[in-house]
């Protein structure tokens, strides 16, 4: 009886291949579960070659394994790391060749705002331990961008606070990225919008603008992702962050080379106020004018009084004349009676002299005379003719002391005249400068350097572009003649209707 019971039971319970179990089981778990939402702390976390990611939830009491498949992972909405506590959005499949079974996740947010506070605070100190905070890593915005860039939604009121405020300020182009600011991929597509931004060609802005408004922790999370702030980073362009609302502070504010606190004021912080630069430029340039003319009045005043110090040109070139004259009619009559006197001395000498035929003729009648009274005729003869001897002698040494004489006083005064003539020559020399010197400045030796004095029919210098002679006839005076003209006005061509 028992034997029959054993064999009716074990013809009435199916029997399944290991395969056909393992499948009932996972179309079970598929269709009985659909998509879950499971919260829990990550743990095992693994990364493969494959771009594939292998992890587990855990909590108090117990642990589920979890996928990520390649495909996923860009979509997933933040960069998962253990330790994390997370909600994982996705359907529960089996794992038939292992007997197990797994949620395949394909969306992953942090649960409660304490979770995402420390994952925050975690990137924050591996950052700053990096220096990707310090002071000397911020880039100076420029003065007044050409072009400013904008990496926020293409709706919403933030890019239209910023473009209303700049268009206000001082209107300068502007270039949008839009971009998701918030939800799965948002971070990725911020990342790639700085990096575009940066190598844009042609025109690469000047600066960049990363903004949007308000919102929860959640919402703001894009700009606290790791991916953002590098590309922050290593972006060449200097980067203005004005994520949130002014008490909102996200990790993109500490690496952005300037933070503004709302996207308006991020706009003031791009470009300045126009009306203050040019209140400002109106102010430097009365300054200046005001510097030059001081300037002028001084260098004015100063040439007036070395000008005023200067000797009159025309009264010392009429005093050198009037001395010049004066002396020319002094030469004039010193000359004759200087030359007079030299002759009158030369002559004087000859004057007190004895003429040789005088001394010859009283020798001759002493001579003759009766020689009744000498004792000896012969003795006589000789003596008298001795003393002839010593007297001719005499006259003739005198006469050339004399000859000499008169000839060395000719040749002194005959070297008078030169000195006289070398003193003349200096004098036309010294008048001659000064007359070159005022040749120098006459009017005639200005018109010879190609300039032309203008004056109107009654020889009243035009000086102005605006007078009105009559008729408008003008003389022209060039430096070899005067011509006659007529002043019109410049026709469209540019050229003188004359």
């Amino acid at each position: 009886m028992m034997e029959s019971d054993g064999a009716s039971i074990r013809g009435n319970v199916p029997q399944y291949s290991v395969s056909e179990i393992s499948g009932a089981i996972k179309r079970t778990l598929e269709s009985g579960f659909g998509r879950v939402r499971v919260r829990g702390e990550i743990t095992e976390l693994k990364r493969y070659p494959s771009g594939h990611i292998y992890l587990s939830l855990k909590d108090e009491g117990g642990k589920i394994a979890g996928v990520i498949w390649r495909g996923s992972v860009s979509r997933l909405g933040m960069a998962p790391e253990n330790g994390n506590e997370v909600i994982a959005t996705g359907r529960v499949s089996a794992y038939g060749e292992r007997s197990s079974y797994q949620l395949v996740i394909d969306r992953m947010e942090f649960a409660g705002e304490g979770a995402l506070l420390a994952n925050i605070e975690r990137l924050r100190r591996k950052l700053l331990e990096e220096g990707l905070f310090d002071p000397e890593r911020k880039k100076a915005i420029p003065f007044l961008p050409s072009l400013v860039g904008v990496i926020t939604s293409r709706s919403g009121a933030v890019l239209h606070d910023i473009i209303t405020t700049i268009s206000r300020r001082f209107p300068r182009d502007v270039l949008l990225w839009p971009v998701p600011v918030q939800g799965e991929g948002a971070a990725a597509q911020i990342a790639a919008a700085i990096e575009g931004m940066s190598v844009r060609r042609p025109r690469t802005p000047d600066v960049l603008i990363v903004a949007r408004g308000g919102g929860s922790l959640e919402d703001l999370m894009a700009f606290n992702d790791e991916r953002v702030l590098r590309a922050v980073t290593a972006c060449p362009v200097p980067i203005i962050s004005a994520v949130g609302h002014e008490t909102d502070t996200t990790l993109i504010d500490l690496v952005s080379d300037r933070r503004a606190p709302t996207p308006t004021a991020a706009a003031e912080m791009a470009v300045p106020l126009r009306s203050e630069m040019v209140a400002d430029m109106a102010h430097r340039n009365a300054r200046l004018t005001g510097a030059l003319t001081r300037i002028i009045q001084t260098a004015r005043a100063r040439l007036d009084q070395a000008a005023a110090r200067l000797p009159d040109l025309p009264g010392l070139l009429d005093s050198a004349r009037m001395r010049l004259e004066d002396r020319g009619q002094r030469l004039d009559l010193a000359l004759p009676s200087f030359v007079m006197r030299v002759r009158h001395r030369l002559d004087a000498p000859g004057m007190h002299l004895p003429s040789p035929e005088l001394l010859i003729s009283r020798a001759r009648a002493r001579l003759n005379a009766p020689t009744t009274h000498l004792p000896n005729p012969e003795l006589l003869i000789e003596r008298r003719r001795a003393a002839m001897q010593m007297v001719s002698g005499s006259l003739d040494a005198s006469w050339q002391r004399s000859l000499q004489t008169f000839h060395l006083r000719t040749e002194r005064q005959r070297s008078s005249p030169d000195v006289l003539r070398s003193a003349i020559r200096l004098q036309q020399a010294r008048l001659q400068g000064v007359g070159s010197h005022l040749e120098a400045v006459s009017p005639r030796a200005i018109l010879s350097r190609g300039y032309v004095l203008v004056q109107d029919m009654n020889g009243q210098p035009v000086t102005s572009a605006e007078a009105r002679p009559v008729a408008d006839r003008v003389v022209l005076s060039f430096v070899d003649g005067d011509r006659g003209a007529r002043l019109d006005s410049l026709s469209p061509q540019g050229d003188l209707g004359l």
